[in-house]
């Protein structure tokens, strides 16, 4: 829906985190690079422990609205560097995941502003990641209609649907004017995060959704301004991009990529997908971009280490700050920040099941393990009842 143009003046929030983050962190000085301030332009991050977005379908009430649930869970976490929350709707057409909340309407906007005053009273910085998941949502999701893609190509995935997984459908090739529609979607989404309290927003161009579709030569097929060759692929990213960066003052907006993702037939990092990206993330330099938020290839098996080198390939190309994501743990996010092969790491699985994670590896802790059969359960079990370390 369209909303006012009056907005709340953004600051950076700098005051004493909680769980005692910025006194062990304090304690440890800087004899961990992950513990050492970052200077992020307009965000200014008293530590290099980045909470990644993690979907956990807790807006399961009417209008995907966040809830007190929400506020407590980001609170809990207000110790990170920085918080990107998970991703959320942009609009009605973008919903592909089951109690996603969204920031489309009033009362998610205010049920946002609540997540974000609790972030901020307790010292923390928080963005917003904004998701539209395009052909691999699923008619369930949109009152039996098809859901829009880059060209109409099954990408082979799966949609968490209210009756669980469901194989996704041939798409329609999304219009001209739908492509703008979406692109003011995701403008008026930042403008609502703004109004919401956020501190700066994420575009969430990473995976098998809607952004990666335009990315990705084998779903995208179209012949006119948004296909044909790289260029015209990554034409819709680069516009949302200048679109969302318009509410903002100074640069607040991160955008997270997924280069190498490999997913079913259709998504793979192979040569030429790793070059388009190459030619990408040099052109986000163009571009108002606050940092690139980037999701590294998987780790061999259980307690594998990160591949460094796939990292160096977009970091040297990208002259901002630079977030790692993936298979990290306190050893390799250290070691990666101190050779200069990024600024800050983000965790998603060590966040779950640590709120305390900053105090934890500043005072070398052992890391609880989470439970997987709570991530999307929808009630507080798993959710806000992780204890801190003793």
């Amino acid at each position: 829906m369209t909303t006012t143009t009056t907005h709340p003046t953004t600051t950076t929030h700098t005051a004493t985190a909680p769980d005692g983050a910025v006194a062990a962190t304090t304690a440890a000085g800087t004899a961990q690079p992950l513990l050492r301030p970052a200077d992020f332009g307009d965000f200014q991050l008293p530590n290099r422990v980045v909470m990644a977005p993690t979907t956990r379908a807790r807006a399961a009430g009417p209008g995907l609205v966040p809830t007190d649930l929400h506020a407590v869970h980001y609170g809990q976490r207000a110790g990170a560097g920085l918080i990107v929350a998970e991703g959320t709707w942009v609009s009605e057409r973008a919903i592909g995941f089951v109690h996603v909340p969204g920031i489309y309407h009033e009362a998610q906007i205010a049920g946002w502003r609540q997540v974000t005053d609790v972030v901020h009273a307790l010292g923390g910085r928080i963005v917003l990641q904004l998701w539209h998941t395009g052909a691999a949502s699923h008619p369930a999701h949109l009152g039996g209609a098809l859901p829009g893609g880059p060209s109409a190509v099954n990408p082979h995935e799966r949609s968490f649907t209210a009756t669980g997984f469901q194989d996704t459908v041939t798409p329609r090739e999304m219009s001209r004017a739908e492509i703008a529609t979406t692109v003011a979607d995701f403008r008026t989404a930042a403008e609502n995060a703004r109004r919401a309290g956020f501190d700066g927003v994420e575009i969430g161009a990473l995976g098998s959704f809607l952004i990666a579709q335009f990315l990705n030569p084998r779903l995208n097929l179209r012949t006119d301004a948004y296909g044909t060759d790289r260029a015209g692929r990554r034409r819709l990213l680069l516009e949302i991009i200048d679109a969302v960066a318009e509410p903002w003052d100074g640069r607040r907006v991160g955008v997270r990529l997924s280069p190498y993702w490999t997913s079913g037939d259709t998504f793979t990092a192979d040569a030429e997908t790793l070059a388009a990206y190459d030619e990408l993330v040099a052109e986000l330099n163009d571009r108002p971009v606050a940092y690139l938020h980037l999701r590294g290839p998987e780790t061999a098996g259980a307690g594998g280490t990160p591949d460094f080198a796939a990292f160096a390939r977009y970091r040297r190309r990208f002259d901002g700050p630079f977030i790692a994501n993936l298979g990290f743990d306190r050893d390799s996010g250290n070691a990666l920040v101190e050779e200069g092969g990024a600024d800050a790491v983000s965790y998603a699985r060590h966040f779950i099941a640590n709120p305390d994670l900053v105090t934890r590896f500043a005072l070398d802790r052992e890391l609880a393990a989470g439970d997987p059969s709570t991530y999307y359960t929808g009630d507080a079990r798993g959710y806000v009842d992780y204890p801190v370390s003793a």
